[in-house]
């Protein structure tokens, strides 16, 4: 039965979850996919990508067609849907929707200190920053050599300013400072988002909730893995991971001790949803590999996403859904241009 916060919720926010509900029903299904892989060429990509909801959005493109060019593209066409419902919504939608943002942001503030550090100039990455993370002070990055000065000469204006609180220090950015610095803006993103969705309450809640601790625990099993032969202390390795999954305490504590693959296995297993997940992986030749299992497993969770009513988590659901899109038809792209079909299956069907 309808309560009178639902009733309420149509109200504010009725119209923009119709219309993101309709924006989902233009997701490729299967039999699309099963046409972009039988394509010889790039341009064959381009016309069955018009007759779906893509329509005709590479016109314009001069011939040959490339796959960046391709890429470049679907992101622009979901940052106009994106922007059409962030200029349409009201509180807390607005802030929801800029939550969905600060990932992005965080993703080209990396970018952008990795391509400084390798001496490529500031013209040529920003182009390959995700539209929907960008912000005014950009372009300002190549001046900063420290945390520090990257901090108070970019990022204090910016709503990534209190993140980045526990990153400040004196040490030169290097390779190793930059992806801690990377995964600490994540853990303090995710836990803030965390807890602005438990503030929201009702359904948003409990879609988010689950939605933000699955992704708190991907990045907590990837940072393992990843740490094993470099540098990083076991210490410093906890400190990374995001405290609002279903990890949380135990499953961080066991491991944060984890020597090698086996071991982070190990805690895995005692998880229903994530041992599945590992018994699934492995690098043999047409094994999934752990990354394709967590997108698996993230796409069927953004798709449980539509089946409740009132509650913003679909629009974090459809941003997550079309990026997965954007990779499948990117990948195919890929190997249809260098004429490599072994793998052109690979892509995570979504529905």
């Amino acid at each position: 039965m309808m309560n009178y916060q639902d009733m309420y919720f149509n109200i504010d926010h009725g119209y923009l979850e119709g219309l993101v509900r309709g924006f989902k029903s233009g997701i490729l299904k299967k039999g699309d996919y099963l046409n972009l892989v039988q394509c010889e060429t790039l341009e064959d990509l381009k016309l069955h990508l018009q007759s779906t909801d893509y329509g005709n959005f590479l016109a314009n493109e001069p011939s040959p067609l490339s796959v960046s060019t391709i890429d470049d593209k679907l992101k622009e066409k979901l940052v106009i849907e994106f922007n059409h419902l962030r200029n349409h919504c009201l509180e807390p939608l607005a802030t929801f929707l800029d939550y969905i943002t600060y990932s992005y942001m965080i993703d080209n503030i990396i970018l952008l200190i990795t391509g400084t550090l390798r001496q490529r100039p500031i013209s040529e990455l920003i182009p390959k920053c995700h539209p929907l993370g960008s912000f005014e002070q950009m372009e300002a990055i190549h001046i900063a050599s420290t945390p520090a000065e990257l901090y108070n000469a970019v990022l204090v204006d910016t709503p990534l300013a209190p993140y980045f609180m526990d990153c400040i220090s004196e040490q030169d950015l290097d390779e190793l400072n930059i992806e801690i610095i990377r995964n600490t803006l994540y853990k303090a993103y995710l836990e803030d988002f965390h807890q602005f969705c438990q503030s929201l309450g009702g359904a948003t809640m409990e879609s988010m909730c689950e939605a933000l601790a699955f992704e708190a625990d991907r990045r907590a099993f990837i940072i393992t893995i990843n740490s094993f032969g470099t540098e990083l202390t076991k210490e410093d390795r906890a400190k990374l991971y995001p405290r609002c999954g279903k990890l949380y305490p135990d499953g961080l504590g066991l491991l944060g001790r984890a020597d090698d693959y086996d071991q982070v296995r190990g805690v895995a297993d005692s998880y229903a949803e994530y041992k599945e997940l590992f018994d699934g992986a492995g690098n043999n030749v047409g094994d999934k590999t752990l990354e394709d299992k967590f997108f698996e497993h993230e796409v069927k969770q953004m798709k449980n996403s539509f089946m409740m009513q009132f509650q913003f988590g679909v629009f974090y659901a459809y941003v997550k859904l079309k990026e997965q899109e954007n990779r499948n038809i990117v990948w195919i792209a890929e190997c249809v241009a260098q004429r490599h079909r072994a793998k052109i299956d690979s892509y995570i069907e979504i529905f």
